[in-house]
C-alpha cells in the first residue's frame, strides 16, 4: 500500500481503498459474497493472488473479518467495512448518472452479467415450484454463450451447463442488449419491442419476469431523484 504522505482523514482512507480492485472487493462484499470464489466471480479479470493479497491487506486493516480457519475461510465485513456501503452506494450512484459505461466490447462480460443478476432474483415472484430460465447470448464466446438460473426452494442456482430440466422461459439476445437493461440504460419492455431481447416460453411467467429479474441495485439507485 503506497502512502500520500499525508495525515489528512481523506488521504489515509484514500490510501487504503483506492488501490485498483479494492473498492470492487468490497462491493463484492456489500452484495453478500463471503468465500474467495463468490469474491472472485464478481471480478473475474483480476488475478487470484492479487484477490488474496488485497483481502489480507483488508483485514489487517480491519475493515474485513477472517474466519472458518485457513481451508475454507469465510470473509466478512467488519463494523469499518459496513461503514462503507453508503460511500459504495453514492460512488455507484455518481458513477451511473456522470461516468456511464459506453458498454464497448471491453466492458462485456456474460459471466460476470450473470452472476450479478443471479443474487438479485426474487424467488417470491414465480410458484414455489422448479423454475428454469435460459439465457442464450448469440455474441458471447462460445463457452460462455450459454446459462441457466435455476430457482428452487427458494435458492437460486446459475449454471453454464445444461442440468437436463425442462425450460420455462428462454431469453436470447445479444450481451450488450442485456447488460443495457441491466444497468438501467434501456428498459425491458423496450428491448423486446424493438427486437433486441426475444423472450419464449410460459405467457404467465413472462408477464412476471421483471419483478423475478431484477436490474442491478447501483444502477437503480442512479436513476432516482435523490441518491443514497
Amino acid at each position: 500500500m503506497n502512502s500520500y504522505g499525508q495525515f489528512c482523514p481523506l488521504a489515509q482512507a484514500a490510501q487504503l481503498l483506492c488501490e485498483r480492485w479494492t473498492l470492487l472487493i468490497v462491493r463484492e462484499m456489500v452484495a453478500g459474497s463471503t468465500r474467495f470464489n463468490e469474491i472472485k466471480k464478481g471480478v473475474p479479470k483480476m488475478s487470484p493472488s492479487l484477490l488474496s493479497s488485497r483481502l489480507k491487506q483488508l483485514v489487517t486493516s480491519g475493515v474485513v473479518e477472517k474466519s472458518g480457519g485457513n481451508a475454507s475461510p469465510i470473509y466478512s465485513l467488519s463494523p469499518a467495512g459496513l461503514a462503507l456501503r453508503p460511500i459504495v452506494e453514492l460512488l455507484g450512484t455518481w458513477g451511473h448518472r456522470w461516468a456511464p459505461s459506453k458498454l464497448n466490447k471491453i466492458d462485456l462480460d456474460a459471466g460476470l452479467l450473470m452472476w450479478d443478476m443471479r443474487r438479485t432474483v426474487d424467488t417470491a415472484a414465480f410458484p414455489k415450484r422448479r423454475i428454469v430460465v435460459q439465457f442464450e447470448y448469440w455474441d458471447a464466446p462460445k463457452a460462455a454463450r450459454d446459462w441457466w438460473l435455476v430457482a428452487e426452494k427458494d435458492e437460486i442456482d446459475l449454471c453454464l451447463n445444461d442440468q437436463g430440466f425442462d425450460v420455462d422461459i428462454m431469453i436470447t439476445c445479444s450481451v450488450k442488449s442485456m447488460t443495457e437493461v441491466w444497468v438501467c440504460q434501456k428498459s425491458f419492455c423496450d428491448a423486446v419491442k424493438n427486437g433486441e431481447i426475444k423472450v419464449t416460453g410460459d405467457s404467465k411467467l413472462i408477464h412476471k419476469l421483471q419483478d423475478w429479474l431484477r436490474s442491478s441495485p447501483l444502477s437503480r439507485l442512479g436513476t432516482l431523484a435523490r441518491g443514497p
